[in-house]
């Protein structure tokens, strides 16, 4: 098996776009309750990167789920394995997630935490990526938008590898017979 990759964005493009979304954040969230959720495993970094950019007193929270398990496509079927653990209700909820690329995972989560009734739900995602979108979502806050791909580096992963690379890459790989 050959693996190739090809660099999509780079680590400084990430640091840049993401001091852009806190500042963004922060003034949209101005004066509210902030409730950050960020979404394991793949936002793990992008979240922790992002609340340092946001000026504001917030609370931050955790969600596990997952619909691709080692596959690099979706199976559509989203299982929790970590459920939110702080107080919900008559908060704003700022949703972290890595890439949305079905929209179903975002769509169900919105979903959950609409039950808890938060004052708004708002969505940030560092990737947006539409070529694989089976349901239209909204969201609010973007990093990037990617045509198509299979990406790996700075949380997103294949069979739980590459997540550590600071750069984000489209990852090929070829079968070598």
């Amino acid at each position: 098996m050959e693996i190739e990759k090809t660099l999509v964005v780079a680590a400084k493009d990430i640091r840049k776009r993401t001091r852009a979304l806190g500042r963004e954040i922060t003034r949209d969230y101005a004066k509210k309750e902030l409730l950050v959720i960020g979404i394991l495993n793949g936002a793990f970094i992008f979240a922790a990167d992002l609340v340092r950019e946001i000026n504001l007193p917030l609370e931050i929270d955790f969600v596990r789920v997952s619909s691709y398990g080692t596959q690099t496509v979706s199976s559509g079927e989203l299982k929790f394995s970590k459920g939110v653990e702080l107080a919900v209700s008559g908060k704003d909820v700022l949703l972290v997630e890595d890439i949305v690329d079905t929209g179903l995972t975002i769509k169900r989560l919105r979903q959950y935490l609409a039950a808890f009734s938060p004052k708004s739900i708002k969505i940030c995602a560092l990737i947006d990526k539409k070529e694989r979108r089976e349901t239209e979502v909204s969201i609010d806050y973007i990093g990037f938008e990617v045509s198509q791909g299979f990406l790996v580096g700075y949380g997103l992963d294949c069979a739980e590898k590459y997540r550590n690379y600071p750069d984000i890459y489209h990852l090929r790989i070829n079968t070598i017979e």
